[in-house]
C-alpha cells in the first residue's frame, strides 16, 4: 500500500470559523456554499450531480474513495461540486469493476479536496449555524487574504445557477421508436432520470434551460418534464414563464426538485432558502394519498412555501417530509401536473419512490387515449 504524505490545509467558513485538515495533493483553493450529505454510498453520483453545482460537499461517510470510480456511475460528464471535505480519503480502492482511483479522477478535473477533517464536528456546526459560504485552501494562502476573497463570493440566495449546468444544444435520449415522446427542460438534469424515462418506453428530447415553450412544443411531445438543478429558483423568470405555458398546454407534466419549485412559482407560490436543506438517501416522506411512508433521496436547499400552497385553490400537497413537515410533493387539481421535491431516480439509494415515473407514464397514456377519442 502506498504511503502518502499530506500537507496542511484549511476550511474557512464565512463566519470566520476554521477547520484544519490535510490536502490530498491537489493544490489550490475553491469557494462555494458548504453543505453535507448523509449518504453512506454513492459518492461519485453525488460529485457529478448538477444540483450540487456551486457547493462544497462535506461527506459524513468517514471513508471516501475506497471503492474507486466507474464511468457508469456518473450523473453528468464532469464533477459538479466545487470541492470536497472528508475524514478519510482512500488513494487505494478494492472493487472489481472500478476503473480508476478517486485521486486520479479528481486530479484530471482539478477538484480541490481536504481530508483528515473532524467531519462530525463540522456537520454539527453546520446544523447549528446553517449553510454558509466557505473556502477550501490547500496552497498555503494566508487566512487574511482568504477572508477577503470569501467575502466576494455571492450568497446562494438569489443566485441563478441552472444556466451553468444546462445543455447548450438540444439532444435526444432513448429509442426514437419508443411509444412516448417527452420534452425535458434541462435545469441540471441527472442522467438516471433520463434512464428511468427511457426504460419506460420514452424517447426524450432534452432542451436548454432557456428554451421557449414553442421550441419544447415543436417536438410534439406526449408530456413535459422539468428537471432538478442547482441554485435559487426565483431568479429563473423566463423558466417560470415557460412553465406557465407548459401547464396551460394540458399535456401531462412531471417536475423533480428545482422543477418542482418552478411549478410552484408558476402557480404564484413562493419559495424560500432553508436553514440547512435536505441532502442524503434516507429522508422519510409521507405520501398523503396512500398513507404510506417512503424513504427517499433528497438534495435541495430551497423549498416551496407550505402555507401558501395550502391556501392555493388549485394546488394540493401530496407528500411532506416527516422530519420537518416541509412540502415534498404537490399536484394541481385542474391540470395533469404533479411534482416532488426529492429524487425518485436515486441510484444508489432507496427505490420507494420509483413509482412516480410509472404515475407520469400512466398520465401520459391516459392523455394520449383521450386525445385519440377526440380526434
Amino acid at each position: 500500500m502506498q504511503h502518502t504524505t499530506k500537507s496542511k490545509a484549511i476550511l474557512l467558513l464565512a463566519d470566520g470559523t476554521i477547520f484544519h485538515g490535510k490536502s490530498i495533493g491537489i493544490p489550490g483553493k475553491t469557494f462555494g456554499e458548504v453543505c453535507f450529505n448523509t449518504g453512506m454510498t454513492g459518492y461519485q453520483e453525488i460529485f457529478t450531480d448538477p444540483s450540487y453545482f456551486g457547493q462544497i460537499m462535506v461527506a459524513t461517510n468517514p471513508h471516501i474513495g475506497n471503492y474507486g470510480v466507474n464511468a457508469n456511475e456518473i450523473e453528468a460528464d464532469q464533477i459538479m461540486i466545487s470541492g470536497l471535505v472528508c475524514k478519510n480519503f482512500s488513494f487505494n480502492h478494492s472493487r472489481p469493476d472500478s476503473e480508476s482511483n478517486l485521486y486520479d479522477y479528481f486530479q484530471k478535473q482539478n477538484l480541490i479536496c481536504i481530508s483528515d477533517v473532524d467531519t462530525r464536528a463540522l456537520v454539527s456546526y453546520i446544523r447549528d449555524h446553517g449553510a454558509q459560504n466557505a473556502v477550501i485552501c490547500t496552497d498555503g494562502t494566508a487566512v487574511s487574504e482568504l477572508k477577503v476573497l470569501l467575502g466576494n463570493v455571492p450568497d446562494m440566495k438569489g443566485l441563478e445557477l441552472a444556466s451553468k449546468v444546462s445543455t447548450v444544444e438540444p439532444y435526444f435520449f432513448g429509442n426514437e421508436n419508443a411509444k412516448y415522446k417527452i420534452s425535458a427542460l434541462d435545469l441540471g438534469i441527472k442522467r438516471n432520470i433520463l434512464r428511468n424515462l427511457a426504460k419506460r418506453d420514452c424517447y426524450i428530447k432534452v432542451f436548454p434551460y432557456n428554451a421557449t415553450f414553442e421550441e419544447l412544443k415543436s417536438f410534439n411531445p406526449d408530456g413535459y418534464f422539468l428537471s432538478n438543478g442547482p441554485g435559487d429558483p426565483e431568479p429563473l423568470e423566463q423558466v417560470i414563464g415557460t412553465a406557465q405555458k407548459i401547464i396551460t398546454s394540458d399535456k401531462p407534466v412531471f417536475g423533480i426538485c428545482l422543477g418542482h419549485q418552478i411549478i410552484g412559482l408558476a402557480n404564484g407560490v413562493s419559495t424560500y432558502k432553508m436553514f440547512n436543506g435536505h441532502r442524503g438517501i434516507n429522508h422519510p416522506v409521507m405520501n398523503i394519498l396512500t398513507g404510506k411512508g417512503e424513504i427517499t433521496s433528497q438534495n435541495h436547499g430551497f423549498a416551496v412555501n407550505r402555507e401558501e400552497l395550502e391556501n392555493h385553490p388549485d394546488l394540493e400537497i401530496t407528500h411532506y417530509h416527516i422530519n420537518d413537515n416541509t412540502v415534498a410533493g404537490m399536484r394541481m387539481k385542474s391540470k395533469n401536473v404533479f411534482s416532488v421535491q426529492y429524487h425518485p431516480e436515486a441510484s444508489p439509494g432507496p427505490h420507494d419512490s420509483a413509482y412516480l415515473f410509472d404515475d407520469f407514464i400512466a398520465n401520459v397514456t391516459k392523455a394520449k387515449s383521450v386525445h385519440k377519442k377526440v380526434v
